[in-house]
């Protein structure tokens, strides 16, 4: 059996210089909609397909509620990217199959607003969210997967100092395919 960490305090919070990342309560569900139905087109290359519900606001408040719950049982830490005043969502950075035991280890999904991207808003992001998994959470491990022609996405993990451990061939089902990924992870400095 794999031992949890609880987190029953308060949920997190992370400020940037210009963003918010927090898990969105289910009252937020139509934040979430919105983010997802207006960069519909925009992440489907990179994405697996979503079935029609995944753009309602039935199914994200119970999936917020569920984010909820997974991140008080330690198994995911699923943030919304917001402006301070949480008018609305600009993209997720999800800390997804945390393992405890002797793994200390999670995967990395993230996806930005397309109108925002190239102003390194993902990077600001990421820089303080995996801060956060690192000293909050504990773990050892952050490991990203990215597809080989998504260039930005490699560049991106590069730069918050990802280093690539491989090549796994048709890893995950994108838009209805079977796709190789580069896969690559980021260490917590504070285990060296």
């Amino acid at each position: 059996m794999v031992s949890r960490k609880l987190f029953p305090g308060p949920l997190p919070e992370i400020s940037t210089d210009r963003l918010l990342l927090k898990l969105p309560d289910s009252g937020q569900a139509p934040l979430m909609v919105d983010f997802r139905s207006s960069n519909r087109t925009f992440l489907e290359p990179w994405e697996p397909r979503r079935p029609v519900e995944f753009y309602s606001n039935a199914y994200w408040r119970l999936q917020l509620q569920r984010q909820q719950r997974d991140y008080r049982n330690g198994t995911s830490l699923c943030l919304a990217l917001m402006p301070p005043d949480e008018s609305r969502i600009v993209g997720v950075c999800n800390y997804t199959n945390i393992v405890r035991g002797t793994f200390q280890a999670c995967h990395l999904g993230y996806a930005l607003d397309e109108r925002l991207q190239g102003q390194g808003l993902m990077f600001e992001a990421l820089t303080a969210a995996n801060r956060f998994v690192f000293s909050e959470l504990g773990l050892n491990r952050i490991m990203a997967n990215y597809l080989p022609r998504n260039t930005r996405s490699g560049q991106l993990l590069e730069r918050l100092g990802f280093v690539v451990e491989g090549h796994a061939r048709r890893l995950l089902q994108i838009n209805g395919r079977w796709e190789d990924h580069v896969l690559t992870a980021l260490l917590n400095p504070a285990n060296d």
